[in-house]
Formats: C-alpha cells, sequence, structure tokens
C-alpha cells in the first residue's frame, strides 16, 4: 500500500490558528488552586503566572528549556495525591519529546500536559515551529502511548480539553492551538530559588 502525504506547504493550510491564549487557558484550566503546575519558558510562564498571579502552588520555570514535562513527571510519581498540570509551549516541548514516551511508561493518573501551540519559538526571537509547517505533537503524544489525547483549535473543542486535564484516566496531554499573539503582560518572579522555595513551602504546607 501506498500513502501520499500532503507537502508541509498543503498541510500548514489546513491548520487553524484562531484562538487566544489569554481567553482560552483560563477557561481550560479553571481553578488553578486544584493543581500544582509546573510551566515552561516565555509565554506558557507568563500565562501560568497570570492566571495564578503568581501564586505558590505554581512552579514557573526560566532557562531550562524542554524540562518542564519531566519536572511535572517527577512530581506527579512523588505526589500521587495531587493531581499536576503541565503547562508548556511546543517550541519548548519539542526539545525533549523523549519526556512523552517516559510519561506514557511510567503512567502516572495524575498528570496532564497543556501544550500551547502558537507555532512559533517564544522564548528565542519567534521563528517559526515545525508544529506551523507539518509536526503534529498530539499525533506524538498518542504515539508515544499516553493514554489521552485532545486536540483544542475551536471553542467547540475548550469543554473535551479542559474535561482532559481533570479526568483521572490519566495521562492527558492536551493540544491547545492558539493565535501567534502575545501572552499576558505579567511580571513574574525569575529568581528561581525563591520560585522553588515557595512551592515547596506550599506544597509540604498542604
Amino acid at each position: 500500500m501506498v500513502v501520499v502525504q500532503a507537502s508541509p506547504e498543503a498541510r500548514l493550510r489546513q491548520l487553524t490558528f484562531e484562538l487566544d491564549r489569554r481567553e482560552v487557558i483560563p477557561s481550560i484550566v479553571g481553578d488553578h488552586r486544584d493543581f500544582l503546575i509546573v510551566s515552561g519558558l516565555a509565554g506558557s510562564s507568563k500565562d501560568v503566572a497570570s492566571l495564578t498571579d503568581d501564586g505558590t502552588n505554581a512552579f514557573t520555570m526560566a532557562g531550562a528549556m524542554g524540562a518542564a514535562v519531566s519536572m511535572g513527571l517527577g512530581l506527579a510519581l512523588a505526589q500521587p495525591d495531587r493531581r499536576i498540570l503541565v503547562v508548556t509551549g511546543e517550541g519548548e516541548l519539542l526539545m525533549n519529546l523523549g519526556a512523552l514516551a517516559t510519561v506514557a511508561v511510567m503512567s502516572p493518573n495524575n498528570l496532564a500536559i497543556l501544550c500551547v501551540d502558537n507555532g512559533h519559538y517564544g522564548e528565542t526571537g519567534y521563528q517559526r515551529t515545525p508544529t506551523s509547517f507539518c509536526t503534529d505533537l498530539e499525533a506524538v503524544a498518542a504515539g508515544s502511548g499516553i493514554r489521552r489525547t485532545v486536540l483544542v483549535e475551536d471553542e467547540d473543542g475548550v469543554p473535551l480539553g479542559a474535561s482532559a486535564i481533570r479526568g483521572d484516566d490519566g495521562p492527558s496531554f492536551v493540544l491547545l492551538r492558539v493565535k501567534p499573539t502575545e501572552p499576558p503582560a505579567f511580571s513574574r518572579n525569575l529568581h528561581g530559588h525563591e520560585c522553588r522555595a515557595r512551592f515547596r513551602n506550599a506544597l509540604l504546607s498542604s
């Protein structure tokens, strides 16, 4: 059997990036206090900091591109009674796709990954990422063996995405396609040692 695939240019025309991250991420996450949150770099950290008001239940990363999913996995395994949410961008995730395979193998049911895909590297100069051409990270997550994957690219998909990150049949992966617009303008704490200490204290005190 011969499988004919569309060219990257043709597949690009099939993609839709119409949602505003500043509106849709709060709708999908809901009450952030239900989660311990680990965020990736750049836009996703601003998303989380704005959503939580730089809250103690969120560890917003800086300078560790590719580490968000791995850190979230470790946290989920160490805290099986807590619901863990990783919020990261597609550029950050592309740096460490192998983490998705490890998530699938370890299979913690309390872990959800929300990948905010705007088709651009927000940390390094706004170059286009492979997802703006042809790479499908939901397919990568499903192919890695992650139990539940969801694509959200319009308003109709938001309830399904919200349900996926709160389900008890995880791990789950939600690919959220958003317009390449700016994340919330929020001045978050960039001192890693302070963020670590407050996050640890909040975790232990709970």
